[in-house]
């Protein structure tokens, strides 16, 4: 690239960077194409690399970027017409024609709002509506997707087909719900927002987790007064806060306990905080997100290990529980109980879960190590290391059962 065309390049990467979203949500709103709509801004920036170099870079990118990929869309549509009339398309030809806007006031206009509630919308299956998000909203090739994933690249083209397939013969909607029907969508939004970042987070995928907190900074622009919305982005702030000592220089993963805090990203976690205080301003007694961001509070403002807050951390597990029982939760409150009460009762508390998860035998190891029952725990760890997900876990997992594997045996 030469000089001269770096300035323009990089004016087009800022533009998109700031517009993609906007631009692709108002296009599938028009046209109810999500390939034509990805294609038409395609287009738009080739365009725009063509011929900023010689026109110059406009004064605003971004409305000429949604310009072109309108003209574009309409284009195309125009050539579709004549081919064959659909009433869709004759509408969105309209519409596209006199540059509509949606007719919500407020905040519900916003065509990302629509986009990430058609994405999330719960007849679609939880894979699709996740696969949907990253590609339409948070602008993920397939091949990335398929790759966060471990999936082949065809495979996941076939689950977004699926998926678009699904939205149309459906007829679900391009808008936001009715207001009684609201708190159920927005419930399907943030799993999926939450299902991205955790993701991310237990693959060390660390643009997965940024995505999802980008789009769940998204919801709370969006839906500035909803806790769980305000919840859940402190939460993701908090804990991808503890991303840079998550793993050490080599790459392998370092315990919450042995983390150097000094390399928490303190912007991040007092973003987080700020955002957890807004959301404690609602009144409303704490929800699934909320509760799990007080944890993650409870875990970033201790100055070390020894003086976590771990009677809080069980009472906040306890009210998830009796909010949203799972094993996960279970299994995450036993640790809890472990370092609170000591081993033996976190142990107790692990055995009364009675259901299977694969996390059960590494905290189960982790629980007889700190008991000093170091043959069971060996053979923990074994079944530990077997259920791994990544690579980086089970290193960690059998460094911890290297640890055990001592020839001085049982204390």
């Amino acid at each position: 690239m030469t000089d001269a065309r770096r300035p323009v390049a990089a004016a087009v990467a800022g533009a998109v960077a700031a517009e993609r979203l906007r631009i692709v949500a108002a296009l599938i709103r028009v046209t109810g194409d999500f390939d034509l709509a990805e294609d038409c801004l395609q287009d738009a920036i080739e365009r725009a690399l063509q011929r900023w170099p010689a026109d110059g870079v406009p004064e605003n990118p971004g409305a000429w970027l949604t310009t072109t990929a309108r003209r574009r869309a309409l284009d195309v549509l125009r050539r579709r017409q004549t081919e064959r009339t659909k009433l869709r398309e004759a509408q969105a030809l309209a519409e596209l024609a006199r540059d509509a806007t949606a007719d919500e006031p407020g905040p519900y206009a916003d065509d990302r709002l629509k986009l990430l509630f058609t994405c999330c919308h719960p007849a679609l299956p939880m894979a699709g509506r996740v696969a949907l998000t990253l590609k339409s909203v948070a602008g993920l090739s397939t091949r990335q997707i398929a790759r966060a994933f471990l999936v082949s690249e065809a495979t996941m083209g076939q689950r977004l087909l699926r998926t678009k397939n699904k939205i149309e013969h459906a007829g679900i909607g391009f808008r936001v719900p009715e207001p009684h029907r609201l708190a159920a969508r927005v419930d399907a939004v943030l799993a999926v927002v939450y299902l991205i970042f955790t993701e991310g987070y237990a693959t060390v995928h660390d643009d997965l987790a940024a995505e999802a907190i980008q789009l769940s900074g998204l919801l709370t622009q969006l839906l500035p007064d909803d806790d769980e919305v305000l919840g859940l982005h402190a939460l993701l702030l908090l804990q991808h806060a503890r991303r840079p000592a998550r793993t050490d220089a080599a790459g392998e993963l370092i315990t919450l306990e042995d983390q150097d805090r000094d390399r928490w990203d303190g912007a991040a976690i007092e973003a987080g905080l700020t955002t957890l205080a807004a959301a404690r301003a609602t009144g409303r007694p704490p929800g699934y997100y909320r509760l799990q961001a007080e944890i993650a509070a409870l875990h970033t403002t201790a100055a070390g290990p020894g003086e976590t807050d771990w009677p809080r951390i069980v009472i906040a597990y306890d009210a998830l529980l009796a909010l949203r029982p799972s094993p996960s939760i279970a299994l995450n409150r036993a640790v809890a109980v472990g370092f609170r009460d000591g081993p033996a009762a976190g142990l107790a508390a692990v055995e009364a879960i009675g259901a299977d998860h694969p996390l059960l035998p590494a905290v189960r190891a982790d629980l007889l190590r700190r008991a000093g029952r170091r043959q069971e725990a060996a053979a923990a760890y074994r079944d530990a290391v077997a259920a791994a997900r990544t690579e980086p876990e089970r290193r960690l997992l059998e460094r911890r059962l290297s640890e055990v594997s001592d020839p001085a045996g049982d204390t």
